[in-house]
């Protein structure tokens, strides 16, 4: 195993403020990251952060919303229906429309908090939380702006990348997830290089292990249930960049064989508020030193204007 050198952020003074919201029929849970010397009566403005595949709050995002917290900004994570310590049942599904309209929501009470600027809000998505970004970036104009890493736009190249033997084995148990009662029928969301899972390539069994290395009192429940992947070719946000009315910074790993970086396909779009950058790196790349810098160089400044 490579582990890789998660960034210590341990030096930002941070208060985290627990809270509940209602989506989809479940209850969810999420924090609210401010710095500690916020005053009760002061107003931030805030950033949500929309997490990856088989996200939860503070899964590879600590070092991104300690610093975002570090140059002023409230911070707001949250845990989707079925996920972390949200409830709702099935546990470990994903749906892309459901888990958007669930970031609608979250979105609404983030604005509803004391200690949050309602009108200097921030969209932050990272892998599939980047499509869900594309989303609500359309549908909300009245934000300040949407930073998206090495997102996912492109479900159905996204399936396509993945080795046929395995692709027609997670269609399989996807099927025999949905007539199936009861429990759902979960698989490994992480596995190592050539092991059965959703994601096995571009190091994300060893970016979990150094996740959790760094931060021992985690828990990770490495599984999602199997009725996830059949949705994921119909999920395409690319086509939903056209009516994005927002500044965006889009950051492309031109080496993400995960949620592979459809370069040309946003060129295609040619929206003139969103400005890409693409660096040289896998999907799990930018979560690390000695990358994490560069990319965080690239979101801090885009903030600042």
């Amino acid at each position: 195993m490579n582990l890789r050198r998660y960034p210590d952020t341990s030096h930002v003074r941070v208060r985290a403020i627990k809270s509940t919201f209602t989506a989809e029929g479940a209850l969810c849970a999420a924090t609210l990251h401010v710095p500690a010397d916020t005053l009760p009566d002061q107003q931030l403005p805030a950033i949500l952060m929309l997490g990856g595949w088989g996200s939860i709050q503070m899964a590879l995002t600590s070092s991104f919303t300690h610093r975002f917290v570090e140059a002023g900004f409230a911070v707001m994570e949250f845990d989707y229906p079925g996920w972390g310590d949200s409830g709702g049942f099935p546990r470990q599904g994903i749906n892309p429309w459901r888990r958007t309209r669930v970031a609608d929501t979250a979105l609404a009470h983030l604005k509803a908090q004391a200690m949050v600027a309602a009108h200097q809000i921030t969209l932050w998505g990272t892998s599939f939380g980047g499509g869900h970004v594309v989303d609500l970036a359309a549908q909300h104009p009245e934000l300040q702006g949407a930073i998206i890493q090495v997102p996912m736009l492109d479900g159905l190249a996204a399936t396509l990348a993945t080795p046929l033997g395995r692709l027609v084995r997670l269609i399989g148990l996807g099927l025999l997830d949905c007539v199936k009662p009861g429990a759902p029928i979960c698989v490994p969301t992480l596995a190592r290089e050539g092991g059965f899972a959703t994601m096995d390539r571009d190091g994300g069994w060893d970016a979990m292990a150094s996740a959790l290395a760094a931060y021992p009192d985690h828990k990770y429940d490495n599984r999602v249930a199997a009725r996830s992947v059949l949705p994921l070719p119909l999920y395409r946000p690319w086509r939903r960049l056209k009516d994005v009315k927002i500044p965006m910074l889009m950051i492309g790993a031109t080496g993400d064989t995960v949620a592979p970086f459809v370069s040309d396909k946003v060129r295609r779009v040619g929206n003139p508020n969103v400005q890409v950058i693409e660096i040289d790196a896998n999907h799990f790349d930018p979560y690390f030193d000695p990358l994490v810098p560069t990319v965080l160089a690239h979101q801090l400044a885009f903030l600042r204007r």
